[in-house]
């Protein structure tokens, strides 16, 4: 049996896991309700103002609605910040999150069609954003018996990296790390006739600047790619987090038309646009979206 690897970092990120690693262990002791609560008013009233995340929530919500009144600003980004901590540690028990989504609804016009091509034994990928909860859908599906792999995005302090890929792995696989080897992963797995996931909404300096709430958004068309390549049907998905806090709406919508993988993105990157326009609190607008002063053009039809 080969040895696990040790990660190799410095000593800030070592003493940096090891904080993150306490706090979410000490959150943990908590009811799953409880946890999230704590965790969503520790980020809006400490995190969000001391690490800038609220400064850049507002920097982007200005730049996208300019004349957004002020105290609407600070209030989106509030409440963005509530849902980004509530969503970090639900996503650390995440099987805990799949058994209270077990008796979930899932609705949609993708419902059927996904239920199709798991009885043909067809690909499917799904694609979402950094909106809701984003691994709840993958949650509802696997605790309804679906097996839902993806790539992942590995984190900048290895230490931490170690345990958010386990998590990762703890749900549903397989999973890849993203870039070249771990795509290749994917693409064999859903070639095989296998489903996976993946969220879209990352600036990607190499990506196509694409219209994304009326201005350019460095897009990947990655997940496209893949679609066209395994023949896979691609389904938008989306875990619209509902006003008590703790329970979600699982949306699936009819799967993206193939076309070239440009025009696939676009309709990817409206279907989410608009679950952002009628919720844009649940969407993470602490994200660098949007680098106006590198990208000016916009990809349109």
């Amino acid at each position: 049996m080969s040895e696990a690897k040790i990660p190799k970092g410095t000593n800030e990120q070592y003493l940096s896991d090891l904080i993150i690693r306490g706090f979410i262990k000490a959150c943990r002791i908590f009811p799953f309700s409880l946890r999230g609560k704590l965790m969503g008013q520790i980020l809006r009233s400490l995190v969000a103002p001391f690490s800038g995340y609220k400064k850049r929530a507002i920097e982007n919500l200005t730049y996208i609605y300019p004349t957004m009144d002020e105290a609407e600003k600070s209030r989106i980004a509030n409440a963005v910040a509530v849902n980004a901590g509530r969503t970090f540690i639900e996503n650390y028990d995440i099987l805990t999150l799949k058994k209270k989504l077990h008796n979930s609804e899932i609705k949609g016009e993708g419902l059927n069609a996904l239920q199709e091509a798991r009885a043909s034994g067809k690909p499917v990928l799904f694609v979402t954003g950094h909106f809701g909860n984003f691994e709840a859908p993958r949650a509802a599906l696997v605790a309804k018996g679906y097996q839902i792999g993806g790539l992942y995005r590995p984190m900048s302090n290895p230490y931490f990296n170690t345990h958010y890929a386990e998590n990762m792995h703890r749900l549903s696989g397989p999973v890849f790390e993203q870039g070249r080897r771990g795509t290749m992963g994917l693409l064999r797995h859903m070639k095989n006739g296998g489903m996976g996931v993946l969220l879209f909404d990352i600036y990607d300096a190499r990506g196509i600047p694409i219209t994304f709430m009326g201005k350019p958004a460095p897009t990947a068309t990655s997940a496209a790619e893949i679609a066209l390549k395994t023949g896979a049907l691609l389904i938008p998905m989306f875990g619209v987090r509902r006003q008590d806090d703790l329970l979600f709406d699982i949306i699936l919508q009819t799967p993206v038309a193939h076309g070239t993988a440009l025009e696939m993105t676009m309709e990817m990157t409206k279907r989410l646009e608009a679950m952002v326009e009628e919720y844009p609190e649940q969407w993470f607008w602490i994200h660098r979206r949007w680098k106006p002063e590198r990208h000016g053009s916009i990809a349109d039809p």
